[in-house]
Order: structure tokens, then C-alpha cells, then sequence
């Protein structure tokens, strides 16, 4: 397939360049873990340990707490040391599991494997679920409850795009653990019923895209879409609009057009749970910036501190930093460094501070032009202001993906995004 781009969208300065070369390294903790119980979408986990416990890695220390949820694994072995509310990245206050990490990585002995061929549609997915796999590229959403979709589907989109900037980890996967996805693809199509899954790749990924185009030559269900670099390209609707032309429906979900779209570090994961029968664990994240004096790409344990991370990467430059959890447009600040890192957490990275002030709207519409989901963004901060979430919800704010391209545009620097979440949060509210 040629390149395709799609309405809207912006060309921030992608700074790869800091990581994307630097191989994965496996990053083994020294201090306490966290494991927040809510991780995922959907009900927390329940602990099934106690205080004082010793757990062992690949232990489940909390399982599903309901059809919509995921277990929880130790990433290490140790002592239960507490179960008790603990700041998450968000920065609130969430129930949290934490272990203290005798050093010794004494693992369970894991389940083995049957070849996928023999493993039925229903056994899949309870390995896939029983083994806390949900959206790693930032979603969270149990993967078993979204390959079992309502709706028949006929293509599989592996989102190996990667368009927010900084951030590698995806890249490095598709690079290191080739043979995996295309292992975790063939049990997604098989588990779906899809006829056909397509791995969609930046073009600004040359050595990704080479490496799986000769991995899927002699594969006849499975192909390479090549892609123009432009943020937000992995967006869920997007992808699906510029790659196969099908329109989700506003407030609809892929499978309403017959596709089921999923990351590349969750498919490693899904390679990971029936391979080898190891749980959902570590994944693959980026340390950069422009701050940090050693950005690179690592294997970090679910639980492990962020600022246990940064200090790996000897730290920052200077004392002038921002740090965010995810990358910098879709990513959000860290209060406090002494948070875990989580399934869904793709990557940390060290920017500069932005001290710009907030300005009243000009209306020069340009928020409007790059809008990927050509919504009307200028409405949304009038309509906030207001308090007028009827006219936020008739302007079709609830299918804004918070690309946060509007604010990047901006030239009043008005926190926008800001604005949608508060209209969302009230408009569900008003449901």
C-alpha cells in the first residue's frame, strides 16, 4: 500500500534521535514495588495476598474483580510489606499491593505451553486474560474482553506507529521481539476469526518496516502498511479511517466497522502469556528528553519507581524539568517521582518547563484545521467557560481523542484540553 496521511493533525519535532538506536535493557529494581489494584479499565483488582506474605515473581498477588477487569502479577519476589492506598502517576490516591524486593527473583514455575495450533479460540483468550494482558499502549482495556468482540471483524491493525514524540519503546519491540508479534498476530487472527492483520508503520521507522516486511513475505494473511509520519497517526479512529476507509461511527467502537486494533507491546505481551505462560509483568519503556543525561529503551518490572528509573539513567541535566508519564503531547506531569510504573505506562520522559501564559481566543480557527477528528475545538473552550456542556455534547465532544493537537497549535496557549476533559466528566454526569 502507498503512503497515506489524514485530515488535520501537526508535525511536532519527534526527537527519536535521543533514543531510538539505544537497545533494550533489562532494568532489575533495587527498592519497594507498587502495584496500583486499578491499572486497567474496568473494576479494580482483589488482592489474594495478605501482609507478610512472600511471593515469588509471576505470582498473581490480585485477581479480576469482574468480567471487565485483569489480575495482577508480582514482578518480583519478596515480602508483602503493606496493602493500603498509595499515589498513583495521576496523582490520586488508589489501593495499592507493595512488595519488598528481597533481590533474589526466585520465579514461579510457569504453565507449559501447547503449540498455538492446538490451543482452541476460547483457550486463548483465558490464557490471554488470565494472564492480566490489557491495552499497553496507554488504554488499559482487559485484551481478552476486546478479542471477543459483539461483531464479526475481518482485519486485525497492529498500531506500530508510535507518532507521539520522544518515545521508542514500540520501535525497539518491532526491532527485538520481531518473531513475537508476528506469534502474538497469528493468535489474535485465529482467536478473532479476521481474515487479515496489517502491522501499520511510520515511515520515519525504515529498519522496522524492512525487518517486518521480510517477516510477513511468505505469511498470506499478513502484510506492512506504510504510513506518513504525522502525530496523531495511531489514534484508534484515524488508523482505521486512513488505512482501510471505514468511518467508526460517532460514540461506535472498531469492531462497528469490522476491525479490532491493538499495540505492538500488547501483542509481545499476548506472544509473551502463550509462549512461555509468563504473565503480564515488565514491558518495554523509554527514559528520555532532553533532561535526562542517559535516555535509552528498558525492560522495567510493573511496580517499579519512576524516580528509581530516572536515577538509572543518571538523572536529569539540571534542576529546570518537567517530567511526564507517556510522551509530550498525550502524556500528563508527575507531581511526585515516587509513583509505579504500570502496564499501561509506554514511557517517562524529562522536557523542558513551559512557562507560556494563557491568552484570550483570537478565533483564528487553527485548532480547528488540525483536528484529526475535525471537531471544532474553539466551541469547546467557549462552551466550558459557559458551563454549557449541552452545546459541548451537541458539538460532539465526546469524540474527541485529547490528541491535544488543538493546545500544541494554539496561539493563545489555552489549555484546551483542559476544557474537553471537564465537559466530558459532565456531560457523563448528566447520563
Amino acid at each position: 500500500m502507498g503512503l497515506l496521511t489524514f485530515k488535520g493533525g501537526v508535525h511536532p519535532n519527534d526527537g527519536k534521535s535521543l533514543a531510538k538506536d539505544k537497545a533494550i535493557v533489562e532494568l532489575l529494581p533495587q527498592g519497594d514495588l507498587v502495584y496500583p489494584l486499578s491499572q486497567h479499565i474496568g473494576a479494580p483488582a482483589k488482592p489474594v495476598v495478605a501482609k507478610g506474605d512472600h511471593v515469588l515473581k509471576g505470582q498473581k498477588i490480585a485477581e479480576a474483580g469482574g468480567f471487565v477487569s485483569a489480575p495482577i502479577y508480582a514482578s518480583v519476589s519478596g515480602t508483602v510489606k503493606a496493602i493500603e492506598p498509595r499515589v498513583n502517576p495521576t496523582g490520586s490516591k488508589v489501593n495499592s499491593i507493595i512488595i519488598a524486593n528481597d533481590g533474589q527473583y526466585e520465579e514461579v514455575e510457569y504453565p507449559q505451553p501447547k503449540p498455538l495450533s492446538e490451543l482452541t479460540k476460547e483457550e486463548i483468550l483465558n490464557i490471554i486474560g488470565e494472564a492480566g494482558v490489557v491495552g499497553m499502549g496507554g488504554a488499559g482495556f482487559p485484551t481478552c474482553v476486546k478479542l471477543k468482540p459483539a461483531k464479526p471483524v475481518d482485519t486485525i491493525l497492529l498500531n506500530g506507529c508510535e507518532c507521539e514524540p520522544l518515545l521508542t519503546a514500540d520501535h525497539r519491540v518491532l526491532l527485538e521481539y520481531a518473531d513475537d508479534i508476528i506469534y502474538g498476530l497469528k493468535a489474535i487472527l485465529k482467536t478473532t476469526g479476521a481474515e487479515k492483520g496489517i502491522i501499520v508503520i511510520e515511515d520515519n521507522k525504515p529498519d522496522a518496516i524492512e525487518l517486518m516486511q521480510e517477516k510477513v513475505a511468505n505469511i498470506g494473511n499478513m502484510e506492512v502498511f506504510v504510513a506518513r509520519t504525522k502525530y496523531p497517526q495511531g489514534a484508534e479512529k484515524t488508523l482505521i479511517k486512513r488505512v482501510m476507509g471505514r468511518q467508526v461511527p460517532s460514540g461506535g467502537l472498531p469492531a462497528d466497522v469490522g476491525v479490532v486494533v491493538d499495540n505492538i507491546s500488547t501483542v509481545k505481551a499476548i506472544s509473551d502469556a502463550i509462549r512461555k505462560g509468563m504473565p503480564l509483568i515488565e514491558r518495554v519503556a523509554t527514559v528520555t528528553g532532553e533532561k535526562i543525561k542517559h535516555p535509552g529503551n528498558f525492560v522495567i518490572k510493573i511496580g517499579t519507581s519512576v524516580k528509581e528509573l530516572i536515577d538509572y539513567c543518571g538523572g536529569f541535566t539540571d534542576e529546570d524539568v518537567l517530567v511526564k508519564m507517556g510522551g509530550p503531547m498525550m502524556g500528563f506531569p508527575l507531581k511526585d517521582l515516587e509513583v509505579p510504573m504500570m502496564k499501561g505506562s509506554n514511557g517517562i520522559i524529562a522536557i523542558d518547563t513551559d512557562e507560556t501564559k494563557e491568552q484570550a481566543c483570537i478565533k483564528c480557527g487553527r485548532c480547528v484545521d488540525v483536528c484529526p477528528m475535525e471537531l471544532s475545538p474553539l466551541y469547546f473552550v467557549k462552551y466550558a467557560d459557559q458551563e454549557n456542556w449541552e452545546g459541548m455534547r451537541d458539538m460532539h465532544v465526546m469524540d474527541c481523542v485529547e490528541c491535544r493537537c488543538c493546545q500544541y497549535i494554539c496561539s493563545s496557549k489555552i489549555s484546551i484540553i483542559d476544557r474537553i476533559k471537564a465537559g466530558k466528566n459532565a456531560i457523563r454526569g448528566m447520563k
